[in-house]
């Protein structure tokens, strides 16, 4: 069977930055759906896109589907035939339908019986016959949010469509797509080489783009981007700063990078560090540098679309926009530096937080009783806390802030230090938002971790309340990354903190609280630390075994899931939960009490005395484990129980016909699982 390579371009008007990444490797991976449900033989679907165009590359791609065989089942052999051997009408009916005649019909064997059944085999088509319905199905299937259309036209793309190439080998594939027909005519980059670009065969096409000035691998271009900025930075002795997701998108942005290096006027640099960064990497997405110490210097990376022959107007004109935006930046910053920060908390009584909840000074007010009240499991002084929480919102109504809401928390922090507040006090105006995104660093600081705790308990509790809770994919309040962020500081910031009081406190002083809610927002916020200890490679069954177990402390809870984790690496670990699993389903039957006490009285096997004997030793070992929250050496000693209960099973019947006996047993295993349950659930591990 011959192969060749399969190319399809999309070409549109410019796409957006955002989510193109994610775009582009869908339409690929919808190709190679579309081969793979056809059974059509392929390579690797390679996804290359540029602002203006989307592409998969499939090499290898057979030129015929492979043959295509079906099977029909028809009646049971044994019910296919009359007294006399005659085909039942049933069996006739069924070759009539299949358009053949009784005697060309086979018969399917199996465990369970026998099948009159129909086999065909249909050769397969040209791969270029499906191609066209592949496409179609595959753009049809893209995760775009809001298409638009454009003309008179019914369908809906993300942007408009204006050319379409597919190309099976060497040859043009007919098809119409968004009411453009394909063909094998590409463009270059929109001043360079705006001409139209005929391609011979895909092999060609990112040879042919390169030298129309469009890189179409975004890997490459991303080295182009990261590569040029790192070298003009070290022109003047420094680093450029780029972010993964920021680089990301300039290489959306273009299709013929560029960096150039511009600057920063001097009288700009007295500003913090955040608005000149915040402005230069948010606003223009340009790329700061940095001293090898960390500090600004008046410089930064600009990347253009273009090989301009006078990059200075280029480099005038990034310089140009920036200069504005530090402008109105300088003003704004000394006009709130007049301004102390606990003069706004009479405006903050003005802002709505939720129509339900109150102003946002009244939910400042309810955080700061919940950081008083947690300050002291955490060293810190509650009116050190209270007031930090006071004064957490107050630059909201900040100039800076208004004009630029992504440094809230930094202008706090920026504003308390110069208002003459303490260090300690300042950083956690900023802190109290860590981990502001997935993956960022947590709070440092006690009073930060004290202000992040309190501030997403009161949220969670709030929006709660008021029936607001996440349904779905939407969450339009953050409560998913509320609660996760709440999980990571108090697990990785090792803290102690009971969380269902510190959760039943939040929901005591919020409006419309219902009963019970405080321990479904328990529910809600373990049911986070799945996708969080997933990142960890460690199990869902392990999070599933702890939370059967509800501890207060979450910081437990991660010793308890880490101690599984060794436990399951145990060879015992199979044995023992099994057994867990088998004395589970026992007690649940027998509706076996708790209550009662082993008699060894009652005993009538050695495997009873033995087993009574390890459980009895194992609890007196474990106890000053289990106080100390020591749980893998807990578990390691629970495992040398597995002889023992090997043992009890195989000589034992727990049902025996004399009710006090089988009372005893169920009292035994009971204990036995009681043991276990001191650590986590082990019968709900995976084996």
């Amino acid at each position: 069977m011959s192969h060749s390579d399969v190319l399809l371009e999309l070409g549109c008007e410019e796409l957006p930055a955002q989510g193109l990444t994610a775009l582009a490797q869908a339409l690929a991976e919808g190709i190679s759906a579309g081969f793979a449900q056809r059974g059509v033989e392929s390579g690797p679907a390679q996804a290359l896109w540029t602002p203006r165009r989307l592409c998969v590359l499939v090499h290898a791609v057979a030129f015929t589907q492979a043959d295509q065989a079906s099977e029909r089942r028809g009646p049971a052999r044994a019910a296919a035939h009359d007294a006399a051997g005659q085909p039942s009408r049933a069996l006739l009916g069924f070759a009539t339908s299949c358009g053949v005649e009784v005697a060309d019909l086979s018969v399917l064997e199996t465990d369970k019986g026998a099948w009159y059944v129909h086999r065909t085999r249909t050769a397969g088509k040209r791969t270029a016959e499906l191609l066209p319905e592949i496409v179609s199905q595959a753009v049809a299937a893209l995760p775009i949010a809001k298409p638009m259309r454009w003309g008179a036209y019914e369908y809906a793309f993300l942007r408009p469509l204006h050319w379409f190439v597919l190309l099976l080998g060497e040859h043009v594939v007919p098809a119409v797509l968004l009411g453009i027909r394909s063909g094998r005519t590409t463009y270059g980059h929109r001043f360079h080489a705006p001409g139209a670009i005929t391609l011979a065969r895909p092999a060609d096409y990112v040879g042919a783009l390169r030298q129309a000035f469009v890189e179409v691998d975004p890997g490459k271009r991303r080295a182009l981007i990261s590569l040029g900025a790192q070298a003009l930075a070290n022109q003047v002795d420094g680093q450029a700063r780029i972010a993964e997701c920021l680089l990301d998108e300039v290489c959306n942005l273009t299709e013929w990078p560029v960096p150039l290096r511009c600057a920063i006027p001097d009288e700009y640099m007295r500003l913090p560090a955040a608005i000149i960064t915040n402005t230069i990497e948010s606003h223009q997405k340009f790329f700061p540098i940095l001293k090898a110490s960390g500090e600004l210097l008046p410089a930064f990376i600009g990347v253009a679309n273009i090989d301009s022959s006078d990059p200075e107007q280029i480099r005038h004109g990034y310089e140009r926009v920036v200069r504005p935006r530090l402008a109105d930046a300088a003003f704004f910053f000394e006009q709130d530096l007049q301004t102390p920060l606990a003069s706004y908390q009479e405006q903050l009584a003005r802002v709505t937080f939720q129509a339900k909840l109150g102003s946002v000074w009244d939910k400042s007010q309810r955080v700061a009783l919940l950081a008083e009240a947690i300050a002291p499991q955490l060293c810190v002084d509650p009116q050190l806390a209270g007031q930090a929480a006071r004064l957490a919102k107050c630059d909201l109504l900040s100039r800076v802030v208004g004009e630029f809401p992504e440094l809230q928390g930094a202008m706090a922090r920026t504003y308390a230090l110069a208002q003459g507040e303490s260090a300690e006090l300042a950083l956690s105006l900023d802190e109290v938002y860590s981990p502001r995104q997935a993956g960022a660093p947590i709070a440092s600081s006690a009073l930060g971790r004290t202000l992040a705790i309190a501030e997403r308990l009161d949220t969670l509790a709030g929006i709660f309340a008021v029936g607001l809770k996440p349904t779905g994919n939407k969450d339009a309040f953050g409560l998913r990354r509320a609660a996760l962020g709440l999980a990571r500081t108090l697990i990785e910031g090792q803290l102690r903190v009971d969380l269902p009081t510190a959760l039943a406190q939040a929901v005591a002083q919020t409006p419309n609280a219902q009963p019970g809610l405080a321990g479904e927002l328990y529910q809600f916020i373990v049911e986070r630390l799945a996708s969080y200890y997933a990142d960890q490679q460690i199990g869902s069954d392990l999070v599933e075994a702890v939370a059967e177990r509800k501890p207060n402390d979450l910081r437990d809870f991660d010793l308890r899931v880490k101690a599984l984790q060794a436990f399951k690496a145990l060879p015992e670990c199979q044995s023992l939960v099994a057994a867990n699993k088998r004395i589970r389903n026992i007690l649940r039957k027998a509706e076996a009490s708790q209550a009662e006490p082993v008699s060894a009285a009652l005993f009538e096997h050695p495997a009873e005395h033995e087993l009574n004997a390890a459980i009895v030793e194992a609890a007196r070992a474990i106890a000053p484990l289990i106080a100390g929250q020591d749980y893998v050496p807990a578990l390691h000693r629970l495992a040398q129980l597995r002889a023992p209960i090997d043992g009890y099973f195989e000589a034992v019947m727990v049902m025996a016909e004399d009710l006090s006996v089988r009372r005893n047993r169920l009292a035994s295993l009971q204990e036995l699982s009681q043991l276990f349950l001191q650590v986590a659930d082990v019968a709900v591990l995976s084996a």
